[in-house]
């Protein structure tokens, strides 16, 4: 049986998920396959994406294809995007509706095998804190560690969560639609070929 098989089946988290407020079943978002071009390491799949299965099906994945220079159907391409996020389904609610964070279970137990699976890729973009914790070593926030984007430049780069939530980070940090989204759409151009 495949990583993306096993994965697909996995239920360590329906106890944690069955005691949220939204009470659901695990449903793994698996979206990658070996020689991709890009890696999308991201925070966790939302609402929308645990209902259709497929990532990014939602606001945040219009914006972020935006950032990228991707239509659907090439940002879709799992021959050449990964989709690798902190936790694989979606983690639910809180009583106050606020989304709860990715369980460690899910990275503890597949990311080893899923990025060794996946194999190098030129470009991997690390969106949020909990990715960017994780893939880069570093406490710091998003704002710094976005800031220093070409520390990490060009087989990785950081990125905010392109939530609507971070409209307004957006408009306080005109610097990243200048400098950092130019940069990146002729990477990815550069990548995808």
């Amino acid at each position: 049986m495949t990583v993306q098989q096993r994965l697909t089946n996995c239920v360590l988290c329906a106890d944690r998920f069955a005691a949220t407020a939204t009470r659901h079943r695990p449903k793994p978002v698996v979206w990658f396959r070996p020689g991709a071009r890009l890696m999308i390491c991201s925070q966790a799949p939302g609402l929308r994406a645990h209902t259709s299965r497929i990532p990014f099906d939602d606001p945040s994945g219009d914006r972020l294809r935006d950032w990228l220079g991707l239509d659907r159907d090439a940002f879709y391409d799992q021959d050449r995007v990964a989709i690798v996020p902190m936790g694989f389904c979606f983690p639910g609610y809180d009583a106050a509706g606020s989304d709860l964070p990715p369980p460690a279970i899910c990275r503890q137990t597949w990311h080893s095998e899923v990025l060794d699976h996946v194999g190098d890729v030129p470009l991997k973009l690390v969106i949020g804190g909990y990715a960017q914790k994780y893939h880069l070593g570093t406490k710091a926030g998003v704002t710094e560690i976005v800031r220093n984007w070409r520390d990490h430049w060009p087989g990785v780069l950081p990125l905010p969560h392109p939530s609507w939530r971070n409209t307004a980070w957006l408009k306080k940090n005109p610097w990243f639609e200048a400098e950092v989204l130019p940069a990146l759409r002729a990477r990815v151009q550069e990548v995808m070929r």
